[in-house]
């Protein structure tokens, strides 16, 4: 079984037989609610990249530290995938953040789409982005990810259209494409962009304003996916031909 990831805000000047102390309430979830004790092992992340494994010497209110065995510096995982993701309804957009991030996303941009039913204005606004931040965060815990997504502020169409015209390979999810996924080429260093609509679907004005940002249309087989599965179906078919998945 894997030990269990935390994620700590820097493991910069870290090396082995130095001592790490996790605060707050990384630590009061690890010691109050899982029950840490002396002698486990863990591992403890800065989301950026680096890794290190231990035991933990000592644990107490709000507070727990770890003698380090191993620092691990990973390389950023390529190609790298960007979904921008519709608002969907109630929790669905948690639950797609939730599932983008274990299956390796690399950035996931919330977008107001022309027929998005939910709507982030102000102070709601900056409760659900601090929802989907958290999802991410905890799901990249649980994937035991050393390199943590990136969940953007609110993005517009207008933003949304310069990622894909940025991107090496974007592809627009809709009921009504005819190219084939397994047909894009993709560079093993280059990176994705994922475009998902929202529950209505997209408008025939952003698909047509997508494509001429130079994303291919395209439909993930015979059955019509929901907004909070959708992209995660799309990366996996997407990574399955890459060395990441290899």
């Amino acid at each position: 079984m894997s030990l269990p990831v935390h994620l700590v805000p820097s493991l910069a000047a870290v090396s082995a037989a130095s001592e790490v102390t996790v605060e707050g309430d990384e630590a009061h979830h690890a010691v109050a609610v899982r029950r840490l004790r002396v002698g486990e092992r863990v591992v403890l992340t800065d989301g950026a990249g680096t890794a290190v494994t231990g035991e933990v010497a000592s644990t107490g209110k709000r507070v727990f530290t770890v003698s380090v065995a191993e620092v691990r510096h990973e390389p950023v995982p390529a190609p790298a995938v960007t979904v921008v993701q519709a608002l969907p309804k109630g929790e669905r957009g948690e639950l797609a953040v939730e599932m983008l991030t274990e299956i390796g996303a690399a950035r996931i941009v919330p977008w107001a789409a022309s027929r998005s039913v939910a709507v982030w204005k102000g102070e709601r606004a900056e409760k659900s982005l601090a929802k989907w931040r958290a999802t991410a965060r905890e799901a990249a815990k649980q994937a035991r990810r050393s390199w943590f997504p990136e969940v953007t502020p609110l993005a517009s169409t207008a933003d949304a259209l310069a990622l894909v015209a940025a991107a090496g390979v974007a592809v627009v999810l809709h009921e009504e494409g005819t190219a084939r996924l397994g047909d894009l080429a993709i560079a093993p260093d280059g990176d994705l962009v994922v475009v998902v609509g929202p529950e209505g679907g997209l408008s025939e004005e952003e698909v047509a304003a997508f494509e001429r940002a130079a994303a291919v249309t395209v439909r993930l087989g015979g059955e019509v996916l929901r907004t909070s599965t959708a992209g995660v179906a799309a990366v996996a078919a997407l990574l399955a031909r890459t060395p990441r998945w290899a």
